[in-house]
């Protein structure tokens, strides 16, 4: 992936646990997303080879250009598990490296320092890494020395309202040799609560000489018109905005291109969602992919009449054929109404 030469805005599907998997990714590239990442992936596990983390890691031909988060705060354990990624070992123990048709490599290895989650937090991971600026370049640089693939970084604006030091971290990020650094507007203390600071992600964007991309709060086409022109960042990326609503990134491209945004009907939204769980299904079999498809499905719907009787029916489905055919008749009943 070349962050060095973007000439237009970049889309991105932000990483987000239990929700960016390879499903939900193929689904928004095929509405116009530039580059996904993964879920956050943990890179003492990969060294350690684990079997679920790998399962993981596997990136399918339908998902794009997709850049692979590892989490930790040892700069040898990161830039370890980046070079066994890199060297294209994403297969099992015991089985064979790479296989031809079952995967590809990640473009890029993105270096989570903005997880909240006080596991996370507290393991002095993700975002508790913003507290040290310098161990962010040390990761970073270590990554960078140890993979031929771009190496990439996720900040806040800061740990709390005390501490907004997102520039100085990006500035560690960039010394240490990062390619882009993608800024959510909130701190940690923040959450998901309350708005994002676009005036941080401009700040941040002023200072590196590397590109930023802005994210928080883009749920619609015309707030992610409004970020760029506040922030004049590279590009967007865009998280809980496109759960259940992989149409934002068609949307974006057809406003940033001076079209006007066409709105989804719900025959679209039904036939999306159901390629969703189709590919879930694929990759994680029917039991676990229907049981997770509930919480997007619920997204994809919302807002639409009759919606919340849907979700308390597919809540008790556990086939792909009963999900299908309860969303049929939901469409049979309200498409016209």
């Amino acid at each position: 992936m070349d962050f060095k030469n973007i000439r237009e805005p970049l889309l991105q599907l932000a990483p987000m646990a239990g929700y960016s998997d390879s499903a939900m990714r193929a689904v928004c590239h095929a509405q116009g997303a530039d580059y996904s990442v993964t879920e956050m992936i943990s890179a003492k596990a990969v060294t350690y080879k684990d079997k679920k983390t790998f399962s993981m890691a596997k990136i399918r031909p339908t998902e794009g250009a997709v850049g692979l988060q590892l989490f930790g705060n040892d700069p040898s354990v990161m830039a370890e598990a980046a070079g066994l990624i890199s060297r294209g070992y994403c297969g099992l123990p015991g089985e064979p490296e790479k296989g031809e048709e079952e995967y590809l490599a990640p473009v890029a290895i993105d270096i989570n320092c903005g997880c909240p989650v006080k596991k996370i937090f507290g393991n002095g991971e993700g975002s508790a890494l913003m507290g040290r600026p310098e161990l962010i370049r040390d990761i970073v640089k270590a990554t960078v020395c140890a993979t031929v693939l771009p190496v990439t970084v996720k900040i806040r604006a800061g740990i709390d309202g005390d501490s907004i030091n997102a520039v100085e971290c990006a500035l560690a990020a960039e010394e240490g040799g990062a390619s882009l650094v993608c800024v959510h507007g909130r701190t940690r203390e923040q959450m998901y609560s309350g708005l994002a600071d676009r005036a941080i992600i401009a700040r941040v964007k002023s200072a590196l000489r590397i590109p930023v991309l802005a994210n928080g709060d883009i749920r619609c086409p015309e707030d992610g018109l409004a970020m760029l022109a506040e922030t004049g960042a590279d590009g967007l990326a865009v998280g809980r905005g496109a759960v259940g609503n992989p149409f934002i990134f068609a949307g974006l491209r057809a406003i940033l291109a001076g079209r006007e945004s066409v709105t989804p009907t719900l025959a679209d939204r039904i036939e999306t969602a159901l390629y969703q769980l189709r590919l879930s299904v694929e990759d994680k079999g029917e039991a676990v992919a229907v049981n997770e498809c509930r919480k997007q499905i619920g997204e994809y719907l919302h807002g639409y009449r009759g919606s919340a009787t849907l979700r308390g029916i597919i809540n008790k489905c556990q086939r792909y054929c009963e999900v299908e055919s309860a969303m049929i008749e939901y469409r049979r009943n309200y498409e016209c109404q």
